[in-house]
C-alpha cells in the first residue's frame, strides 16, 4: 500500500479530512486521536506534521533515583573518574561533559535486521541540568515514519551514543529507516559509539548464561523486573495496537524500553568502576579480563599494574600472564618465582603453559638445560592431544634439549 494510501485509511479511520485538519486546533486535533487520553494519562503528547502524527513520551528522574545498584548520580562520580585517567580506553570520556552521552534504545517490528523490519520506538536519555531527561518517539501507524523522525531528530543533540548491540542492530536500522524519509527530515549528526554489549562480553561471556542485557540486569547489576513485557512479544504488541488501537500492550512496551535505557545508564557506570579498579566487589578473575582488555588495547603499564593487584588477590592466570611481563623487563628471577608458583597451584590448564615458559627460561636466560628438559616433560605429561599445535612445538623443544644435554 502506497505511503499516499495510508494516510487517507488512517485519515478516514479518525473521521477527519484534510481541510478540517489544517483548520483544527492543538487541542481538538489531540482530541480526534484514537485513545487520546489513555496516552496523555501516561505522559505522552502527539507530535503533528502534515498528515502524519507520532507520540512522544517524557519522563524526568532525579539524580537520587536508584536503578539496580547505582543511583543515577554514581552516574555522575563515574564520569568523573576519567578525568585522572591516565591511559586511552575506548569507553573514556575525558575531554567530554556528562551531557554529551546519549543513552539509545529502539524497539523494531522484528528481532533481527533485514528487509521488513522497521523500528517503532526511538528512545533515549540523558543527563540535562540536575536530572536525567528520556524520550520515546512512538510509531502509531507504519507509513508515519516522517513524523517519528522529524520529531527526533529536529531538537535531538548527541556527540556519543550508548547502545547495547546498537552498531550490529539498533543504529544500522535508524539509518536504513532514515534512507527512505531522508528527503523530509534532517539529516543524522555524526556521533561517536559506546557499544556496552561487547564490554560485557570481555568481562562475563565466561560467568553468565549469555549476555543479553536482561542477564547482566539480573546477575550483574542487581536490577530486578516485575511484570516485565519480554522483548520478543514486543513486534506481536505492536502489531495488535496498530490493527486495534488499544494502548494498554504497547505502554508495556514503553516501560520495557524506559528500563533498557535506565540499565544502560547503570551498565556504563558499573563498566566505569569495573575499568577504573574502585567497584569494591570486584572479582580477581574481572581484574585479570579488565587487564587483558588492557593489554589489547597497548595499554601495556596497566596492563601490568592491573595484572599484578589481581595477582595479589590469589589469580593464577593474571600472575602467569604478570610474569610475561616481568619477563620482557628483564626481571627473571621474579618471573620464576611466579611460575614456580603457579605450576605448583594453579590448574592443569595454566600449569603446562607456565611449565614451558620456565622451560624457556631455563634454556634460554639461564642456560640450565637439565631443568629445562624436566620443564618441557612436566608440560608434555597435562596435554593429551598428541598433533596439535602444542605438542608439537614442545616435541621441537624436548628434541633441541636432548641434543644440548
Amino acid at each position: 500500500m502506497s505511503l499516499k494510501n495510508k494516510l487517507n485509511r488512517f485519515k478516514a479511520h479518525m473521521n477527519i479530512s484534510e481541510h478540517e485538519k489544517e483548520d483544527s486546533s492543538p487541542i481538538e486535533q489531540i482530541s480526534i486521536l484514537p485513545d487520546s487520553e489513555e496516552w496523555l494519562k501516561a505522559g505522552a503528547s502527539p507530535y503533528f506534521h502534515d498528515n502524519q502524527f507520532c507520540y512522544i513520551k517524557e519522563i524526568r528522574y532525579p539524580l537520587d533515583y536508584q536503578h539496580g545498584n547505582y543511583r543515577l548520580k554514581d552516574f555522575l562520580a563515574a564520569f568523573s573518574l576519567w578525568e585522572d585517567f591516565s591511559g586511552r580506553h575506548p569507553l573514556s570520556v575525558k575531554g567530554m561533559s556528562p551531557s554529551d552521552l546519549f543513552f539509545f534504545d529502539t524497539e523494531t517490528t522484528g528481532l533481527y535486521g533485514g528487509v521488513g523490519n522497521s523500528i517503532f520506538l526511538l528512545g533515549y536519555a540523558r543527563f540535562v541540568g540536575d536530572e536525567f531527561v528520556l524520550r520515546q518517539h512512538f510509531l502509531p501507524e507504519p507509513g508515519f515514519e516522517v513524523a517519528l523522525y522529524k520529531s527526533f531528530l529536529e531538537n535531538v543533540d548527541y556527540t556519543t551514543l550508548v547502545t547495547y548491540n546498537g552498531k550490529a542492530f539498533d543504529w544500522p536500522q535508524v539509518k536504513t529507516q532514515h534512507t527512505l524519509v531522508r528527503q523530509h527530515v534532517p539529516n543524522l549528526p555524526a556521533f561517536g559509539h559506546f557499544d556496552l554489549y561487547h564490554a560485557s562480553r570481555r568481562l562475563w561471556k565466561n560467568k553468565l548464561e549469555s549476555v543479553k542485557l536482561a542477564r547482566v540486569e539480573e546477575e550483574i547489576l542487581g536490577v530486578k523486573r516485575i511484570n516485565d513485557i519480554p522483548g520478543y512479544l514486543a513486534p506481536m504488541i505492536y502489531f495488535d495496537y496498530v490493527e486495534r488501537k488499544n494502548p494498554e500492550g504497547i505502554l508495556e512496551v514503553l516501560k520495557h524500553n524506559e528500563i533498557d535505557i535506565l540499565s544502560l545508564i547503570t551498565l556504563y557506570t558499573h563498566l566505569t568502576y569495573q575499568i577504573q579498579g574502585v567497584d569494591p566487589k570486584q572479582t580477581p578473575t574481572e581484574k585479570m579480563l579488565i587487564a587483558k582488555w588492557y593489554q589489547y588495547i597497548g595499554e601495556r603499564d596497566l596492563a601490568a599494574d592491573t595484572f599484578e593487584v589481581a595477582a595479589d588477590e590469589g589469580d593464577y592466570f593474571a600472575k602467569h600472564e604478570l610474569a610475561f611481563y616481568l619477563k620482557r623487563a628483564g626481571k627473571y628471577d621474579d618471573a620464576r618465582e611466579i611460575w614456580l608458583e603457579v605450576i605448583t597451584h594453579g590448574e592443569d590448564s595454566i600449569k603446562k603453559d607456565a611449565y614451558i615458559e620456565l622451560a624457556k627460561l631455563m634454556e634460554h636466560q639461564y642456560k640450565d638445560y637439565i631443568q629445562a628438559l624436566e620443564f618441557t616433560r612436566a608440560a608434555m605429561e597435562l596435554h593429551f592431544i598428541k598433533d596439535d599445535r602444542f605438542a608439537k612445538n614442545a616435541n621441537k623443544r624436548l628434541a633441541r634439549l636432548l641434543g644440548r644435554k
